[in-house]
């Protein structure tokens, strides 16, 4: 299984999509009085959330005025709808108001607000149903960012599509808009991709990192404000292993197990203690043992090796999972060591815990945490099936 199989894209405001299984460590499992509702991808949009379980069913719940559950309306929901009846689903991402989802045969479908092409279809007409991106069936994974959105098929070859006034697309121009898939550079050794607010971050399988679109506050991480329309390495370090894009902030883990951050930190987003903006990578902490991580609108989210989960920056509305108290460095939430996966929303977070039950937290006025409430949760909480 090469590094493209091994990891989905991460969505930062967004979206990201990802799983990750531990197979290096022992992770503790906690009994659970619930049966167990089949999770396997989540992925945290602005305000609405997405997942696909193990059976292969798509289901969606939060904010929907764009069509953006993909079920035919446009009704908000508080608890998780299955979209179809289709059960060959792998992999989701939900951005701001479009979704993007892959189907186990390789084929990519998207739906939700397209003003911007976002779906990639061609047009620029909402669609609130899945609608099929062109006939190739070779896609692996997708990331979902604001208005724009970027993926990898099983080549190596990166595309991205939608809105593009600063160069997110990074096909070269600033063109308003793409709404079809173009190819990004010539390179066929894409690994991994995460779409943020305006910008994209992208991992190679030779462990480099790129990347490219609205620089404004250093989310690029290349040591300038400069926005580029084509990617660019970041350093030249060549052993990057995953990849977040948020708003307008990117956090990143190396082989190695090491945190890093970059960009805007007003809300003390990049954990490094501070709320100063950082122009290229800074390292957070001293800790080398960094799993994975998911980037959300003014927040952070990520997991270690042992299962531990940890969030930092605001904490608005509790999608740190804790205190209503900001976090300037990584403080981990619960005491508990069976955490698998986590994606990060604009206020809201969601995680997968190793028995397969989700859980979520933080912002949830649109009904975004699937909990049949619309009340901020503080604290994680289990959503049933």
């Amino acid at each position: 299984m090469n590094i493209r199989q091994t990891r989905f894209a991460f969505c930062g405001i967004l979206a990201a999509v990802f799983t990750f299984i531990f197979t290096a460590c022992e992770i503790s499992v906690a009994v659970d009085i619930f049966p167990r509702p089949d999770v396997r991808v989540v992925s945290a949009g602005r305000d609405h959330t997405a997942e696909v379980r193990t059976d292969g069913s798509l289901w969606a719940w939060g904010r929907n005025i764009e069509g953006q559950f993909g079920n035919r309306t446009t009704e908000y929901r508080s608890d998780p709808v299955r979209i179809g009846s289709a059960s060959n689903w792998a992999a989701v991402s939900a951005g701001q108001d479009h979704t993007v989802a892959i189907r186990t045969n390789g084929s990519l479908w998207a739906w939700g607000y397209n003003g911007l092409g976002q779906l990639g279809n061609g047009t620029r007409l909402n669609r609130n149903a899945p609608v099929r991106i062109g006939s190739a069936s070779n896609w692996e994974a997708v990331s979902s960012g604001r208005d724009h959105t970027a993926a990898i098929r099983t080549d190596g070859t990166l595309w991205a599509w939608g809105d593009n006034p600063f160069g997110q697309v990074g096909c070269g121009t600033t063109a308003m808009y793409r709404n079809v898939p173009v190819r990004i550079g010539n390179a066929s050794n894409w690994a991994s991709v995460s779409s943020g607010g305006d910008h994209t971050a992208a991992v190679r399988t030779d462990g480099t990192l790129w990347a490219w679109g609205r620089n404004s506050n250093g989310q690029l991480g290349n040591g300038t404000v400069t926005d580029t329309n084509n990617p660019v390495q970041i350093g030249n370090a060549s052993n990057w292993a995953a990849v977040s894009a948020g708003d307008e902030h990117t956090v990143a883990v190396r082989t190695d197990g090491t945190l890093w951050a970059w960009g805007f930190n007003g809300q003390g987003q990049l954990g490094d203690g501070t709320t100063t903006r950082r122009y290229a990578p800074v390292r957070i902490g001293d800790d080398n043992d960094w799993a994975a991580v998911s980037a959300g609108g003014a927040h952070t989210v990520a997991m270690k090796t042992d299962g531990t989960l940890w969030t930092w920056g605001d904490n608005r509305w509790g999608q740190l999972g804790g205190e209503r108290e900001q976090n300037f460095a990584p403080a981990q939430i619960w005491n508990s060591t069976y955490w698998i996966a986590v994606s990060s929303g604009s206020g809201h977070a969601a995680a997968v815990k190793t028995d397969g039950t989700l859980w979520a937290w933080g912002y949830n006025g649109l009904g975004q945490l699937g909990d049949t409430t619309t009340t901020n949760r503080f604290s994680p909480i289990r959503i049933m099936p």
